[in-house]
C-alpha cells in the first residue's frame, strides 16, 4: 500500500546536507545560489537513494542520476566560469551589490536556499520512498514522460552554455545568437525550467497526501519564478550592453525570449516575485 506519510528522517537529512554545502556563501554570498545551489543537489542524489538502496526500482535511479548530472554539470560549469577573465570583473559588481548582506540576512539566505532545495528535491526523494513501488499503466508512462523532459532539460542547457561559451570566446564583444540561441534568446534557463518540470513529473505517482502535492509545487514554483527573474534580469543587461546596436534589436524582435515559437520577446514588463 501507498504510504501518506512524509519521510521526515530523509527530508531532515535532505535539509542538512543543504545547510553544509550551500554553507560556501558564507565566503562569497554568490556561492548561496551558485555552487551551494549545483552541489547541495548532488549531495542529496548521493546520499538519499543509500537509504532505500534495498528496494531501488529503476525510475528512481535514473532520476537521481539525472539530478547528479545536473549538479555536477552546472557545478563544474560555474567553478570553471571563475577562472574566465570577463567573469572575474563581473564578480567585482557581484561583490559590490551583495557587500550590504551580512549577519543576520545571510543566515535568512542560508536557511531559505537550503529548504528551497530540499523542496525542488523532494519529488525525486518521494518516488524513492514510495512503498507501493514502481507503477504500471498511465502512472509509468508519466514517470518515463518525466525523466524524458528531465534529460532533454540537461542536454539543452549543457548544449546551450557550450554553444555560448565558445562564441564568447571567438567573439567576446557581442552576443550569442547562433545554435540553440537562433530559437530562443535564453535556451540555457529554458533547459532548466524544463530539467524541474521533468523532476516534479516523474514524482506525481508518488504524491499520495496533500502535503507531497504541496511541498513539490512549492520547489518547482519557486524554481520556475526565479528562472523567470534571472531571464528578465539578463534581458536588462544584454540591453544595456547591446542595446545600440542595430543587429541585437532585430534579434530581440524576432527571436522569443524563453519558449521557442511562442511569441513572447521580452519580460521587461512582466511582474516576477522572485526576481
Amino acid at each position: 500500500m501507498p504510504t501518506t506519510s512524509l519521510p521526515i528522517p530523509q527530508l531532515l537529512q535532505a535539509f542538512a546536507l543543504a545547510l553544509l554545502i550551500s554553507a560556501l556563501g558564507f565566503r562569497r554570498v554568490v556561492y548561496f545560489i551558485s555552487v551551494g545551489y549545483a552541489f547541495s543537489i548532488v549531495a542529496m542524489s548521493v546520499a538519499l537513494p543509500l537509504f532505500y538502496r534495498d528496494g531501488l526500482h529503476w525510475v528512481a535511479i535514473a532520476q537521481n542520476v539525472l539530478l547528479f548530472l545536473w549538479g555536477v554539470r552546472l557545478g563544474v560549469f560555474l567553478i570553471q566560469r571563475e577562472f574566465q577573465p570577463s567573469y572575474r570583473r563581473e564578480l567585482v559588481g557581484v561583490a559590490e551589490r551583495s557587500a550590504h548582506i551580512t549577519g543576520a540576512r545571510k543566515i535568512l539566505i542560508w536557511v531559505g536556499v537550503s529548504l528551497l532545495y530540499v523542496a525542488m528535491f523532494a519529488p525525486a526523494l518521494f518516488t524513492l520512498a514510495d512503498t507501493a513501488g514502481l507503477p504500471g499503466g498511465v502512472g509509468l508512462g508519466v514517470q518515463i514522460f518525466g525523466l524524458l523532459v528531465m534529460a532533454g532539460g540537461l542536454g539543452l542547457e549543457a548544449l546551450a552554455d557550450k554553444q555560448k561559451s565558445n562564441y564568447k570566446a571567438l567573439f567576446p564583444h557581442r552576443f550569442c545568437d547562433t545554435g540553440v540561441y537562433e530559437f530562443v534568446r535564453y535556451p540555457n534557463y529554458l533547459g532548466e525550467i524544463l530539467f524541474w518540470v521533468g523532476t516534479w513529473v516523474v514524482g506525481i505517482p508518488a504524491y499520495h497526501s496533500w502535503l507531497h502535492w504541496v511541498i513539490g509545487l512549492v520547489g518547482l514554483v519557486c524554481i520556475v519564478l526565479i528562472m523567470l527573474g534571472s531571464t528578465k534580469r539578463l534581458e536588462e543587461k544584454q540591453g544595456e550592453r547591446y542595446g545600440s546596436r542595430a543587429d541585437y534589436q532585430t534579434f530581440i524582435r524576432t527571436v522569443p525570449v524563453l519558449f521557442p515559437f511562442v511569441p513572447v520577446y521580452t519580460l521587461k514588463n512582466i511582474r516576477v516575485y522572485l526576481e
